[in-house]
């Protein structure tokens, strides 16, 4: 049992390093920022989380297209859910970061609409497969509005930020990014705390897998 539980602890003792080092460690003294820079190792760790999960989703979403098993389904929308809820808490914790960094919750971004519209498109994922009853035409559906919604994402989250004459994010808008000159200190935790993050998240698919195959009766050794 320990043997199939090594990366479940890992996860578990990436985030608690984190979580600790994160508040205790000195970073650099930036303008504008200033301590705040310490989110870095909580919101940005929870996206590249959210980013892996939506986009194991695309792959189960795909692979449910070429096969048409009910199991590929249920990969595809359980990775979606927890992208979902790493990406809450990335806007929650983004939100936080920009009022003591700006002075307010919600600025005109381009970086924080994107993930608004990003957020939303998912949110319609579970709108849309609550409202279909039979199963294999709620997977196909799903899986085909999946792979749109993650075109969505890398669009409003990748490209537009990019182009936007301006930004409040570091590396968007002509700004010079923070992860380009993160500080030796900081990826030694910022880069744990996303792999953290990442393993709790797969960890979080797998429970959420097998609690619906269990609801929905679907073999997972099929």
């Amino acid at each position: 049992m320990i043997k199939g539980m090594w990366w479940k602890i890992a996860g578990l003792v990436l985030i608690l390093y984190s979580i600790i080092a994160g508040l205790t460690i000195d970073v650099p003294a930036l303008p504008v920022i200033h301590q705040t820079i310490r989110n870095l190792f909580y919101h940005v760790s929870m996206w590249f989380a959210m980013f892996v999960m939506l986009g194991t989703s695309l792959v189960f979403s795909i692979k449910y297209l070429s096969g048409f098993k009910l199991k590929d389904d249920l990969m595809a929308s359980g990775a979606v859910y927890t992208g979902i809820f790493f990406g809450t808490l990335g806007l929650l914790t983004g939100m936080i970061w920009a009022k003591f960094t700006w002075g307010d919750f919600w600025t005109n971004d381009p970086q924080l609409n994107g993930a608004a519209v990003s957020m939303m498109a998912y949110l319609a994922y579970a709108i849309l497969r609550g409202s279909i009853d039979e199963a294999a035409m709620r997977a196909r559906i799903s899986a085909v509005y999946n792979i749109f919604a993650f075109m969505l994402l890398v669009i409003f989250l990748g490209v537009l930020p990019r182009l936007a004459d301006s930004s409040l994010h570091p590396g968007k808008g002509g700004n010079s990014s923070t992860m380009e000159g993160l500080d030796p200190t900081m990826r030694l935790v910022f880069y744990p705390a996303a792999l953290g993050w990442i393993l709790v998240a797969f960890w979080l698919l797998q429970i959420h897998k097998r609690k619906r195959a269990l609801i929905q009766g679907v073999n997972l050794n099929k």
